[in-house]
């Protein structure tokens, strides 16, 4: 019986580590598209978060573009940090559909600002989130992957309910000003 050479081991015991545990093996091209919509989501949230901080008018509208930037930073991070583990790269920037919509909210200033942020940032940008995160908390095939959108989910569920509250107050004039 022949023995195998030190690097001959080493190499076996690399592949069965693969094969075995995937630690390498890329995510399934579903997982892949969902780690890149959530990045180019995220990426809008805070760039819109960052214009609602120069431009909006409102106390409520600033307060949920703060209470934004916190997490949806802190969700990037640990995005990137899942995507780099399975050797995906992320987009840096929003889609070019929500490139758009920043632009025309590039264009506003005070309550006009408030009021088309809580709709688009708020309300509709959340509401699509939350139907792509609980796609992939149901059917990611990666367990990182799933385990990632399972913990962010509750997170951009409040923000969805804390932007239809703005939506309403700012469309009533009732946010402070």
């Amino acid at each position: 019986m022949k023995l195998l050479s030190f690097k001959g081991a080493v190499a076996l015991a690399g592949i069965l580590l693969i094969s075995t545990h995937g630690a390498l093996a890329a995510p399934v091209a579903s997982d892949v598209e969902f780690m890149k919509k959530a990045a180019e989501a995220g990426q809008m949230e805070i760039d819109a978060s960052n214009l609602a901080q120069a431009k909006a008018s409102s106390s409520a509208v600033k307060s949920f573009a703060s209470q934004m930037l916190q997490d949806h930073r802190a969700a990037a991070a640990e995005l990137k940090r899942v995507a780099t583990t399975k050797g995906v790269q992320l987009p840096t920037t929003p889609s070019d559909q929500d490139l758009k919509t920043l632009e025309g909210l590039g264009t506003l200033n005070g309550a006009s600002f408030d009021s088309q942020f809580a709709i688009e940032v708020g309300v509709k940008a959340h509401t699509e989130a939350v139907a792509l995160f609980r796609k992939a908390s149901a059917e990611a095939k990666d367990a990182d992957i799933k385990d990632f959108a399972k913990k962010t989910l509750p997170t951009l569920e409040h923000h969805l309910e804390q932007a239809k509250t703005m939506a309403s107050d700012v469309s009533q004039g009732k946010a402070k000003q």
